[in-house]
């Protein structure tokens, strides 16, 4: 049940968030630093 939330999650992700991983991370505003950790905790969530 937890995987399969965290994969549709996921998909929401891709399709909505703005992806940041060309940027250099240092000069990410805090906001967008949110936005890439919780794009990764969904994803660690999803892959287990």
């Amino acid at each position: 049940m937890k995987k399969k939330f965290f994969k549709i999650l996921n998909n929401i992700n891709k399709a909505i968030l703005p992806k940041y991983s060309k940027l250099d991370p240092s000069k990410l505003s805090k906001f967008q630093q949110a936005i890439v950790a919780f794009r990764y905790y969904v994803l660690t969530n999803s892959l287990d």
